[in-house]
Formats: C-alpha cells, structure tokens, sequence
C-alpha cells in the first residue's frame, strides 16, 4: 500500500516532469549560425540578434553563401543569414531541424523589418534636414512637416529571400514522421532484451547475442518498410540508414538485456527509466539538442536514443557528416550490453557462491548421528553439468 500510495505516484509525476520539462522550456540556446560577409549591414545584424535575443545564437562568420552551403551541409550551422543593403537571404536546412529552420525564417523577417525601420527613419531625418536648408520660418516648419509624413513610408523595401539547402523529405515536410519512427525504437528496443533475456529457450549467452543481433536487423528492416516503403520519410542512403537503425535498436536492447542479466526485474525498470524517461525525452528529436534546456542536450545525446535520432537524420539527409561521436555512443552502450549478456553469468554464479554454504563435488559431509561413519557424496557427471549450464547460462 505504502509504494502505491506513495511510491508510484512519484515515479509518475517524475516521468510527466521529464517529457513536460524540455518540451515547455524549447528556446534557442547558442544555436551555431552563419553570418555571410563582415561589412557595416552584417555587423548591425549581429549586434541586433545578440541585443534582442542573447545568448540564442553562436554566430560563425563566412566570405560567403558558397562557403556557408557547405558548412550547413556538413553540419557545422544550422543555417546562416546573407545580409545586403535591400534583401536578406536566409540559408537554413528543415533536414537538419524544421523547428530551428522556422525559426531562423522568422528572424530573417525580424531582421528585414527592423532593417527597414532603420531605413524609414534615416530617410526621414534627411527630408527634414533638406527642408530646413531650403526654407525657414512658419512656411518652411510646414513643409517639414508634410515630408516628414512622406518620409514615413520609405520608398525601398528589405525582402527576405528564404533557401532551403538541404531539404526534408517531400513525403514529410514537418518531419513528424521522422519524429515518430524514431521514438518507438526505444521501447521496441527494451522489449526485444527483455524477451531475449527471460526466454528460457535460449540457454547459452551466445544464443542470446546471436538472436539479439538477429532481432534486431530483422526489426530494423520493418521500421524502414514503414518509415520509408510506406511514408517515404527515409528518402536517401538506404542500407546505411537500416544499419543504423539496427545499431539503435542493438544500443538499446543490448542496454536493457544486460541490466536484467545482472540485476534481474530491477534491471528492466532501471533500463525503462533511464532510455525511456531520460534518454527519450531529452533527445531533441523533435526540435534540436541545441533547443533544449542546458545539460538536458547534453545528456540526451550521450544516451542511445539522443544519438540515434542524430546519427540516424545525418546519415539520412547529409551522407553522415559530424556522425562519428554519435556513432561512438551506441557502438559504446552496444558493446557494453553485449558484454554484460555473455559474462554477467560470472558475476551471478560468484555472487550465489559466496552467499551459499552447499558442499561442492566430493565433500565430505558430516557423519550422520550414530552411524559412526562419514558420508562422501559425488554428484553424478551428467548432472553436474546440467546444474552447472542452468548456474552458469540458464
């Protein structure tokens, strides 16, 4: 009663928290964008953004939109803005994040607007200026004023000129179906390692990490039928992106067998919590890492599911450029369950033999009460290595 009462109420307010958390507190948090050229307009630009929202952006300078294409495409920026004196070019990539390539839309507009706020008023200020030179006194004020109110509206327009780059999928331009193909790995993922571990047709720890490999090739394979084959949200490099989706689902349920083979039931809900609740919901799968509240895009991105979605959109949209540390993420956890799923039998079988007081094979028990004599017992061979294969692999 008291762990119902008490117990999972706060295990459920605690995962609410963790998704509700990130999702209501997304803003841009040095967010690494390009600015083309270093003349007076591109100053004001940044000196703007750094007033109106600091701490947002990371701004990286380039000569100019060529260079900037191509640090997008290598996934240096997210986007970068090309100001010159009557337009504003905003490169952005919706591959890269749809949510931050809306953003940067808008603060071009912001921008453009303020830039022809700035135009207006320097406009008018000459009017007046030339009207006070060219005539005084009450005739003079008037006109001033008559082309003052002319001068509010400027007669040259800042336009916003938007180039998307790398462009999402055609099949899904808001890359929720991205979004919700790469959640459900997660789950998949940790029932795949609970089964394999609890099966009891699958004695030997090799035949676990060979049906945990098999498994999840053969899962992967069926979300890119239906992220791809039916939705067409997967559109480029195609067995590269079913590896890594078999390397996420690995990731994960290697994780979550291993846990179980060392820790029993506790190692399923401590597997459930820490990719589920944290790594799930820290992600930035739906938004950025950079969007995220700090530490939180940190933490998401060395946790299986944060990497997967990272690793997985760069191989799919920008031929897997920056995709080495998130690569190294789950071939690390990978590697750790695997290794966790064939020797953690040593650790339960050196754990039960420092908490047991059994005679082992060929002891000499105590004489039984009037008998006089010692009893020698031997196990039989055969079942010796039974009990020993159901210690060691069962």
């Amino acid at each position: 009663m008291a762990i119902a009462a008490v117990g999972l109420p706060i295990a459920i307010t605690l995962a609410v928290m963790a998704f509700a958390w990130p999702a209501g507190r997304i803003s841009p948090r040095d967010v690494p964008v390009g600015i083309v050229g270093t003349g007076p307009a591109s100053q004001r630009a940044v000196e703007g953004l750094t007033h109106q929202k600091p701490g947002a952006f990371d701004f990286r300078l380039y000569p100019d939109q060529q260079t900037a294409r191509s640090a997008i495409k290598n996934r240096d920026v997210y986007g970068a803005f090309a100001v010159s004196g009557d337009s504003i070019t905003v490169l952005k990539a919706t591959a890269a994040s749809p949510s931050v390539a809306q953003l940067l839309t808008d603060v071009g507009q912001q921008l453009a607007d303020k830039a022809t706020q700035q135009m207006a008023a320097r406009q008018k200020a000459a009017e007046q200026k030339a009207g006070e030179q060219k005539a005084g006194g009450a005739h003079s004020t008037a006109k001033t004023h008559k082309q003052a109110a002319a001068g509010a509206e400027p007669s040259v327009q800042i336009l916003v000129k938007g180039v998307d780059v790398v462009p999402v999928a055609t099949a899904d331009p808001r890359g929720v179906v991205f979004s919700s193909s790469v959640f459900p790995l997660t789950i998949c993922g940790i029932l795949i390692g609970a089964f394999v571990t609890m099966a009891r047709g699958l004695a030997r720890p090799r035949h676990r990490v060979l049906t945990l490999l098999v498994a999840c090739a053969v899962a992967a394979f069926g979300v890119y039928l239906v992220a791809q084959g039916f939705l067409g949200a997967l559109p480029h490099n195609h067995v590269a992106t079913w590896a890594i989706l078999s390397l996420d689902l690995l990731s994960v349920s290697a994780t979550a067998a291993g846990l179980i083979r060392l820790l029993g039931p506790a190692g399923l809900g401590l597997s459930a919590a820490l990719m589920v609740f944290v790594g799930n919901a820290f992600s930035g799968a739906t938004s950025a890492p950079e969007m995220l509240p700090k530490g939180a895009d940190h933490v998401g991105q060395w946790l299986p599911p944060g990497a997967g979605a990272s690793l997985l959109r760069d191989i799919t949209y920008f031929d897997g450029a920056a995709d080495a540390g998130h690569l190294a993420v789950l071939a690390l956890w990978s590697v750790c369950g695997l290794t966790a799923v064939m020797f953690g039998h040593w650790v339960i079988r050196e754990g039960r033999g420092t908490k047991t007081g059994a005679p082992a094979s060929g002891e000499l028990l105590p004489a039984l009460p009037g008998s006089g004599t010692t009893v020698t017992v031997r196990r039989h061979a055969h079942a010796h290595a039974h009990a020993r294969r159901d210690d060691g692999d069962g």
